[in-house]
């Protein structure tokens, strides 16, 4: 089906639909939603890692005014016995954590009851008066000590693919006249968006609850709480129309909605529970990561041999595992490479998705290896990347369905000025500061999921669109209105959109970057359906002005359908509904792979890619460091939304500054804890650490993938460290191989 320019439609600047709900306040958040008879809950976080608790005392707490109830593993409900009633969606093998299943203690701060009251003030201060007496074992949180024994995991994830190798590296490294072999690092990262994790569940009698949850993906949560507790999911809606920043930490149901959902069930009665910000860092954090990369290459700069091994950390009753070894695998051409991944447990919980898991650590620290094997070759180190550059997916041996990458390289390069840069280390100087400039390549999945969309048009010319699909800021609100406007020829502001809501149409947990193709995708379908219902109904106008016209032969525009050649013969949506006697058309559509053609029958290699230049100022005294510039040429295919597709590009840069300069989560050993589980004291990016961000979105035609649309949630934050990693030691001299690079890093380097 043809469509017609419209106000707004594919590849239109528009503003977020969803922007005024929320700058106003009228978007409401999962602790935010009213409900009568409303009990709040508050956690009691565990005092040890590790060991058993042998006494409770909450006679004091009980005797607080408005206290109804103190919930522990001694007097909760039944819940569900086997592992499997556990699991998720998203979920990695082992032993899924139970909150509240028995007497044992896994990891610091883990749940240990919940104080139910009337108020919040009582809650909060009856859950102080909670004495709980303990057993402690000995516990590790050491990464290294972890790293000694660490295993290969002890079942795979489906989503992660094992390095495939290719010739003989390590035969190939031994005879490069060129060798690079380091180890880097990098820390563990907590989440931190900006609305911590909560949860209402509202009892509607009768056994039914409408849940109301941080999550990026309501029907998980309605899986896991009818599996968890017996309930049908008829009886469960979960709702998150509005979610305040996940970055991974919503993809898994966090102990919260379990805690909320089990106390409502035996009280029968309303509950909210909201995580306080330092219990944020009891859960789910991006995995610290030791990365031992070999490079080998001949006297002018052509790699040889790549040898690429990781280890990163998980918990002692999961194995979490991530896409560590195979990016840089995946995009350079050296004949011979091989990866090797292990899990190092430790007694914390355990570790999860965070923006871009596996290609933010694993090609992050590839790309300053990668740099390091530049400088040894004498090559600069764009070129170094350019002459190294795979045309295939090196790893499997396989094209890639769409690659610019190297016109990222051309373009970002010539926005940020590269060929003014001088080569040696310490040679650039701005005042008292040294300057630096680098640069880094980046890549992740270009993912499909199959979803599920509705349309309903009414008589009065208002569009809904309608997911399951969640909105965790990267603009699936504004995509979907877009999508409809383009396919139906409707005005956004005639257009609304609904999602985050379990009951509506089937849709995955938002992640991966597959959302806005996914469920823009869902939606284009379902407007052409609606479309092609309307044609029908116009051919019941009397005089029939579009005659024996097929959906080929028409456009759709400002609100009626019109011949393409002659635009004069048209019919409005309502005269057409009303001939065929309707007051509403609906539709609804799945979008999967195959459908229409969309996907070839050769197996191809789907990815985006980017170019990330980076410029740092560095006083050379103090050895604070500025991240002056970055410039991201980003290859994704179309954009189906420019303006929400920046801010995704710039909000994973000033990640990506975050995990190069900033974000680090301290353990103390001795206690087993996070310690630093607050925002004076955890690092992140504030105003004044963010300046001139470019992004550059080069044309990319994208045949495999459904309207040529790649994701763009997760590539702007990876390489971007490196970047900064790589202007540092052009700025400094000094190369530094452990992420975050702090000011004590450079003064004893």
């Amino acid at each position: 089906m043809a469509t017609a320019t419209t106000k707004a439609g594919f590849g239109t600047a528009l503003s977020r639909v969803d922007g005024v709900a929320k700058v106003t306040g009228e978007a409401l958040y999962a602790a935010e939603y009213p409900a009568d008879n409303l009990l709040y809950g508050v956690v009691v976080s565990g005092a040890i890692a590790k060991g058993r608790i042998t006494a409770i005392d909450d006679a004091a707490a009980r005797a607080v005014p408005g206290v109804v109830e103190v919930m522990t593993h001694r007097n909760r409900p039944h819940i569900a016995f086997f592992d499997r009633s556990y699991r998720d969606e998203t979920g990695p093998p082992g032993s899924p954590f139970r909150p509240l299943g028995d007497d044992m203690i896994q990891f610091a701060m883990q749940p240990v009851a919940l104080v139910l009251a009337e108020t919040f003030e009582a809650a909060r201060y009856a859950a102080s008066l909670v004495d709980i007496d303990y057993a402690a074992e000995a516990h590790n949180t050491d990464f290294a000590v972890a790293r000694a024994n660490a295993t290969l995991p002890s079942k795979k994830r489906d989503n992660i693919q094992a390095p495939k190798p290719r010739g003989d590296a390590e035969q190939a490294f031994a005879d490069a006249p060129l060798k690079v072999s380091q180890e880097y690092h990098l820390a563990t990262e907590h989440h931190n968006p900006m609305e911590m994790h909560a949860t209402t569940v509202v009892w509607e009698g009768g056994g039914k609850i409408t849940v109301y949850d941080k999550t990026q993906g309501p029907q998980n949560i309605q899986a896991y709480l009818a599996s968890v507790f017996g309930l049908s999911k008829k009886d469960v809606q979960v709702r998150n129309p509005y979610v305040g920043g996940a970055f991974g930490s919503g993809l898994r149901p966090q102990y919260q909605v379990f805690l909320a959902t089990l106390a409502a069930k035996m009280l029968e009665r309303s509950v909210r529970v909201v995580l306080t910000r330092q219990q944020m860092f009891s859960h789910v954090h991006r995995p610290e990561a030791v990365q031992e990369v070999q490079l080998g290459a001949e006297t002018d700069g052509t790699l040889t041999a790549i040898i690429n091994k990781a280890v990163t950390s998980t918990s002692n009753f999961e194995d979490n595992m991530e896409n560590v070894v195979t990016w840089g695998m995946i995009n350079y051409a050296a004949p011979n490479a091989m990866g090797d991944y292990k899990v190092a447990r430790r007694d914390t919980y355990t570790s999860g998705d965070m923006r871009a898991p596996g290609a933010a650590t694993g090609m992050t620290l590839f790309e300053i290896a990668i740099d390091e094997m530049a400088y040894a070759a004498g090559v600069d180190p764009l070129r170094f990347r350019e002459m190294n550059d795979s045309d295939v997916d090196a790893m499997h041996g396989i094209p890639f369905s769409s690659k610019e990458l190297r016109k990222a390289y051309r373009e970002g390069a010539a926005a940020f000025g590269w060929d003014k840069r001088s080569p040696e280390p310490r040679s650039m100087k701005d005042g008292r500061e040294l300057v630096g400039w680098g640069v880094a390549t980046g890549i992740w999945d270009a993912m499909f999921s199959k979803t599920s969309a509705r349309a309903r048009l009414t008589a009065n010319g208002h569009l809904e669109v309608a997911s399951a699909a969640s909105d965790i800021g990267t603009g699936t609100y504004t995509v979907m209105t877009l999508l409809a406007a383009d396919t139906l020829g409707i005005p956004p502001e005639r257009i609304s959109a609904r999602l985050g809501d379990s009951s509506l149409p089937a849709a995955p947990v938002e992640g991966g970057s597959w959302m806005a193709g996914s469920v823009g995708y869902a939606v284009q379908l379902a407007c052409r359906a609606v479309g092609e219902k309307l044609l029908k109904a116009a051919a019941k106008v009397d005089g029939q002005p579009l005659g024996g016209a097929t959906i080929d032969d028409v456009e759709f525009v400002d609100g009626s359908v019109r011949l393409k050649t002659d635009p004069a013969k048209s019919v409005s949506f309502g005269e057409a509904m009303r001939a065929a006697g309707l007051t509403t058309i609906e539709a609804e559509e799945t979008g999967s792979e195959g459908l229409h053609g969309m996907i070839s029958q050769t197996r191809k290699a789907r990815n985006t890619h980017s170019a990330v230049f980076a410029e740092v100022h560095v006083d050379e005294e103090l050895n604070v460091v500025r991240v002056t510039r970055i410039v991201n040429a980003v290859a994704a295919g179309r954009i189906i939304s420019p303006k929400t597709a920046r801010s995704q590009i710039l909000g994973g840069v000033v990640m990506g500054i975050g995990m190069a300069l900033h974000e680090e989560s301290f353990l103390d050993h001795r206690l087993g804890r996070f310690m630093n589980h607050n925002f004076a004291e955890y690092h992140v990016p504030a105003n004044a650490d963010v300046h001139d961000i470019q992004v550059i979105f080069v044309d990319e035609q994208e045949p495999e993938l459904p309207m040529g649309v790649k994701g763009l949630g997760e590539i702007g934050i990876v390489s971007t460290a490196a970047a900064i990693a790589n202007a540092i030691y052009h700025a400094t001299g000094k190369r530094i191989r452990s992420l975050p690079i702090t000011i004590d890093k450079l003064l004893a380097a």
